[in-house]
Order: structure tokens, then C-alpha cells, then sequence
């Protein structure tokens, strides 16, 4: 099947968050099933200068009139096969330092409806044949960012070839893609598309509903999630339009890319180790609290936040019990970035205690991977999560998981009770009440656990044998594939 895959980003060129791991591997595991799979990436900076070997295979006019090229190289992966790429030549939509989505204050780009509306066009000219020589049957657009390509395909004109399915998966529901009704005129849709059953929100133009309306098939990233968004708690206004398409809607979990993210073989660690000979760990640990500054004590159990620091994340709550967590001999590792408030908030505790606690701001690959590697205990207390891919990551490095049950979080970690220990399923620590209090019980937990070290042994190792292979998602995926191309 000649799948092509659209997103915004894509590692390991460009990475805000989950997308981009997503975004990444899901071609490869396609084309490790024998797939024929292309990506279509807006031009930023990180892209143009990674894909290699790309040349100018079309150029085509945007909607508005402006004329772009598109290029067509490759990523290089170690140990499996390139991954076609196309991108899109527009250096006065893409050529931006910084974030791909925001000013250096941190604003939305003004032109952000051009130049994501350019990627689903780009998608949908493709699907219609700007590429003499490769045209995809199917067409699988990620998030809000490319959601307009299942609408462009939905109104374009018949060509007298077999009709190309669409695919819209939701990685974040609360990112809409919304904007002022007066930029509908510029994306070359027919003023059908505007409207309650369309790309009309509340009298905004929103992209994701393009996604939602007019795509075959809809996925999210995992079960629960799916489940979740169809309420009104957990719809964000387009719960009533997800029921109504349930019937075409699936959760999809993500997986870990094992040749990125596994102990054994990561040259990001200090150490190598695997579940059947864990000494590295430990020297992980040391290594890293040295490198943090923190206390040299295996003794103290090391929590670590890998996160973008926003209100979504529940990061208050891990504010909130680190009094107690500290209280108990335990160690805080953070890196991330996001909201300033929370930002001075971890700042200020770093300053307050820097033997116990570590606060690195941005985001750097090679520390997430040793804060992994190192930790062992890793938070993840969102007060909603369509999948997470950070709990993935912990339980693959035996840094067990701590975690609200909500979306692929409950899909993916099973809570330290004493039935669970006993049968063997346990593998990290899970609270329900998104609550101070319900956090710092499951924060006693883990507490609890680590001063039983057989228990927190098989625990751990429960967590890295927990299979979370790209081969059998990209099997649901084949499915939908083929469901769409029905449709």
C-alpha cells in the first residue's frame, strides 16, 4: 500500500513532544511491513537541513497564490531503511528560528492557518498526482496541523482515478488548530466547507474538525483516550461530533521505538543494562546525580519529570507533595519547559534544596535519556493524556511509572496493590482522584515499595518486560488503512 504520512515534525529532526516520536517511528514499522510509505513535512529550518539528498520534484501554487516547491529526500535511520521524505520549499512560511509554532514571546505566528493549511494542500496535490512518479492511496494526517488534507481530499474534483482514503489521527484534542473566520477565504475550500457540518466552530474556522468531518477513518492514540474524548468532560466542545462518528473511530496505543529507546543498546547512558543484568542502572543513577549536583546516595529514590511544564500535566501536584517527598529521603530530577509560573516554581525549590532537587529548563535528548536511565521513579500526573509516551519510556528503563489513570496512562500501567503484586502485573503506581492527596498516597506507595527491594525488583521488572512494539501497532493501523480505502 503507498501510504503517506503528514505531520508537523518528526524525529529525530524536529521534536516538541510525542508527535514527533510518533511520527517518526510509525514509518519505519510500516516499511518493516513491507509498506510503501513517504512523510510530508512542512520546510522548517531542522527539517530542510536533516533530510538528505532532496530535490525539487514540483513546484505548485498555495490557494492564496503563492508559488512553493516540494522537495523529495530522505532520513537516515541506523540499522533500518530510510525513510522517504517529502518537504515543502516556502522559506517565508517556515524559515523561523525557534519554536515551529510560536514567536520568541512565545505567539502563535499570525500566518499559522497559511502555513498549515499549506501542508494538508501539499497532501491532498499529492494525492492527486503532483508527483509523476509516486501517488499514494492512502493518506494518514496527524493532529491539528495537518488535519485540512482529509478535507482537501473531500472536495477535490474527480480525476477519474480510484477515490484515495483518509486517515485523521488526534495526538491532543486540546490543540484545535482555531482560527478567525476570515482566513477561511484564503485555504481554496468551497463555502460548503464552512459550516456546522465542516470546518465552522463556534463561528471560528477550525482545523481539526476538517480532520474530524471529512477523514474515513479517525484514530487516537490510545483506547481510553478515545473512550474519553467522546464526553464532555474530556471533549473540548467536539464530543457531540466524535459520538456521532464513533462508528469510524479507534484508539490506537503508541509504541516505543526500540532501535531510540531501549537500555540495552543506548549510547545516550553512561551504562548499558538490561532486565536480566541490572548493575548498570545503578551506575546510571550515580552518574547522573553527580551530574545534577544531587546528593551521592543510592539509597534515595529518584524521582524524574520529563515534561512539558504545563497545567495539563498536573505538574502542581508533584509542587505540592514535595514537601512529603523530600520528607521521605527522596531526590527530584525535572527537565522540561512551559508555563512561567510553574518554570519559577521548580526554579525556586532547585535553589531552596540542590542536593535533593535538580531543575534543568528546555529540553535536551541525551539528559531525558539518562534521566531514564538513572531514575527511579518516573512522574507522570497529567490531569489528562490521550497516550503518553513518557510512562512507555520509564517502564522500558525500569524507572517505574507514577501516574493518574486517565487516557493511555490507564491503558499502559498497572497499579503496585497487593493483587497486582501477587499476580505478577504490577509494573508502577496509579492514583484516580486528580487530588494533592490522592497523588501523595500513590507518591507513599512507590515509597513503600522501594524499602522492599525484592518487591520493587520484580516490579521493575514486570515494567521492562511490558511489550510496547511498533510492529503490532502498525498492524491496528494496516487495518484502519484498509477500513478507509473501503469506506
Amino acid at each position: 500500500m503507498r501510504i503517506l504520512q503528514v505531520s508537523a515534525e518528526i524525529f529525530p529532526l524536529l521534536k516538541t513532544g510525542g508527535l514527533a516520536d510518533v511520527a517518526g517511528a510509525l514509518p519505519l514499522a510500516l516499511l518493516a511491513a513491507g509498506q510503501d510509505v513517504r512523510a510530508l513535512l512542512p520546510g522548517f529550518p531542522a527539517i530542510a537541513a536533516g533530510v538528505r539528498d532532496a530535490q525539487i520534484v514540483a513546484e505548485f501554487d498555495a490557494p492564496w497564490g503563492e508559488r512553493v516547491g516540494l522537495r523529495l529526500g530522505r532520513i537516515a535511520t541506523a540499522g533500518a531503511p530510510d525513510i522517504p521524505v517529502y518537504w515543502i520549499d516556502a522559506p517565508a512560511l517556515y524559515e523561523r528560528p525557534g519554536n515551529p509554532y510560536e514567536d520568541a514571546s512565545r505567539h502563535a505566528y499570525g500566518d499559522n492557518h497559511r502555513r498549515f493549511a499549506l501542508l494538508g494542500w501539499a497532501a491532498a496535490r499529492l494525492a492527486q498526482g503532483l508527483d509523476p512518479g509516486w501517488q499514494p492511496q492512502l493518506v494518514h494526517a496527524h493532529d491539528w496541523h495537518a488535519a485540512l488534507a482529509p478535507a482537501y481530499l473531500a472536495f477535490a474534483p474527480p480525476n477519474g482515478k480510484p477515490k484515495v482514503g483518509s486517515v485523521f489521527t488526534i495526538h491532543n484534542l486540546a490543540y484545535q488548530g482555531l482560527f478567525h473566520p476570515r482566513h477561511f477565504a484564503e485555504l481554496g475550500l468551497p463555502p460548503a466547507a464552512f459550516r456546522v457540518h465542516g470546518l465552522e466552530y463556534h463561528g471560528q474556522l477550525s482545523f481539526m474538525k476538517g480532520g474530524l468531518v471529512f477523514a474515513d477513518r479517525l484514530t487516537t492514540v490510545s483506547p481510553t483516550y478515545a473512550r474519553e474524548i467522546q464526553t464532555s468532560e474530556q471533549g473540548f466542545g467536539l464530543d457531540g461530533l466524535l459520538r456521532h462518528r464513533a462508528d469510524v473511530l479507534s484508539g490506537v496505543l503508541n509504541a516505543v521505538e526500540d532501535q531510540v529507546w531501549n537500555p540495552a543498546t543506548d549510547i545516550l547512558l553512561p551504562e548499558r543494562y538490561d532486565v536480566r543484568a541490572m548493575g548498570g542502572k545503578a551506575y546510571c543513577k550515580a552518574a547522573l546525580q553527580e551530574a545534577l549536583g544531587l546528593a551521592p546516595d543510592a539509597d534515595a529514590p529518584l524521582f524524574v519529570v520529563v515534561s512539558r511544564l504545563t497545567e495539563q500535566k498536573g505538574l502542581q501536584l508533584v509542587l505540592q507533595g514535595l514537601d512529603a517527598l523530600l520528607a521521605q529521603g527522596g531526590q527530584l530530577a525535572v527537565l522540561g519547559s512551559g508555563d512561567a509560573a510553574l518554570e519559577a516554581a521548580f526554579r525556586e525549590r532547585a535553589t531552596r534544596s540542590p542536593k535533593a532537587v535538580s531543575v534543568t529548563l528546555g529540553y535536551s535528548e541525551p539528559l531525558a535519556h539518562r534521566l531514564f536511565g538513572g531514575g527511579d521513579v518516573t512522574l507522570v500526573p497529567s490531569h489528562y493524556e490521550p497516550c503518553g509516551l513518557t510512562q512507555m519510556y520509564g517502564l522500558k528503563y525500569g524507572s517505574l511509572p507514577l501516574v493518574h489513570r486517565v487516557g493511555g496512562l490507564a491503558d499502559t500501567v498497572v497499579d503496585s496493590t497487593l493483587e497486582d503484586l501477587a499476580s505478577g502485573e504490577a509494573n508502577g503506581f496509579c492514583f484516580d482522584d486528580f487530588s494533592g492527596a490522592a497523588y501523595e498516597r500513590a507518591q507513599r506507595r512507590a515509597f513503600a515499595l522501594y524499602r522492599r527491594p525484592a518487591d520493587w525488583r520484580a516490579v521493575r521488572a514486570n515494567a521492562m518486560r511490558r511489550p510496547a512494539d511498533w510492529a503490532s501497532a502498525a498492524a491496528s493501523y494496516l487495518a484502519v488503512y484498509r477500513q478507509a480505502l473501503s469506506h
